[in-house]
């Protein structure tokens, strides 16, 4: 297929066009900067290297439409984290909401059937209630974006599939309010002492269990608007330091910090039936497997 990634160039975007372009997918990325150095430290430098990259904002329809034409899909990633809206709700709104919409638009504009993208663990608020009620910007944004991707399945049968990923860590993952546990896997193994700023327990998610749920739902033909959580293993971040010094025994990694507030864990047993055998990493192998990488990294810097 020929497929756009918006944000493609981020740390989830990068592991998403590592497993696509390995599948034979040709890939576009609209992309604000054009900065590959992520993508190529993650998919290689090849792939970095092939991918039609074109730089444009999603908050921009015409830079939108060029980039869907053409395509049979799309993954959108594209958006600005809790901080960023927390500090600029309107910019906030715009690249999350606007861009979206203007994702969508595209979309029918050019016939092209299904979108992949990205919502949030945020969306639910941090009770898990039935009734999602977030209490941030970012999470009340994804919450308007996975009604209006309902509203275009019932008015033009445009087919999606949105993720709210929880904790995702793993290579790459080094901005935001929960990179601790990826940022300490890098320092352990460079041997540098880290603190993770947070406690607490949530669900961490291994990058490439991520991607892989985005590579299946890009392969299902469209039937609804559906929503699934992608929660990983439920774990502290005592345990995510215990499974580092597994591997790098007396690393100099510690915990401190408020409790910070993440919503609790609810299995999805819709996601199995509508995407069965999903990868699902532990822990303990993602965590082995985030200090590898950087270890090869600094062999080969």
């Amino acid at each position: 297929m020929n497929l756009l990634v918006t944000g493609g160039g981020g740390f989830l975007g990068a592991w998403i066009v590592k497993r696509l372009s390995g599948a034979g997918h040709r890939i576009r990325i609209l992309e604000a900067s054009a900065n590959r150095q992520l993508l190529s430290d993650i998919a290689g430098p090849a792939n970095a290297a092939t991918v039609d990259w074109l730089v444009g904002d999603v908050v921009e329809g015409a830079d939108v439409h060029r980039a869907v034409a053409g395509c049979d899909a799309i993954v959108h990633l594209a958006g600005v984290l809790t901080p960023a809206c927390k500090a600029d709700p309107v910019r906030g709104a715009k690249i999350n909401l606007i861009g979206t919409l203007n994702v969508f638009e595209a979309a029918r504009a050019h016939g092209v059937e299904r979108i992949v993208y990205t919502s949030s663990a945020a969306a639910h608020g941090p009770k898990n209630d039935p009734d999602p009620r977030p209490i941030s910007h970012y999470g009340a944004f994804k919450v308007a974006c996975e009604g209006c991707a309902r509203a275009y399945w019932q008015d033009h049968r445009l087919g999606s599939v949105g993720f709210r990923p929880y904790v995702v860590y793993g290579p790459g993952r080094e901005t935001g309010l929960t990179a601790g546990p990826s940022l300490a896997c890098r320092a352990a193994a460079r041997g540098e002492a880290y603190t993770i700023p947070y406690s607490g327990s949530s669900g961490l998610v291994y990058v490439d269990d991520v991607a892989a749920a985005y590579e299946a739902a890009l392969t299902r033909e469209p039937d609804g608007a559906h929503v699934f959580d992608l929660a990983g293993e439920v774990a502290s971040n005592q345990r995510v330091v215990e499974e580092i010094r597994r591997v790098v025994p007396g690393a100099r990694i510690g915990v401190a910090g408020p409790i910070a507030e993440f919503v609790p864990h609810a299995p999805d047993a819709s996601l199995d039936k509508i995407l069965p055998g999903l990868a699902r990493t532990s822990l303990r192998d993602g965590v082995a497997r985030t200090i590898a990488f950087y270890r090869r990294a600094e062999l080969e810097a």
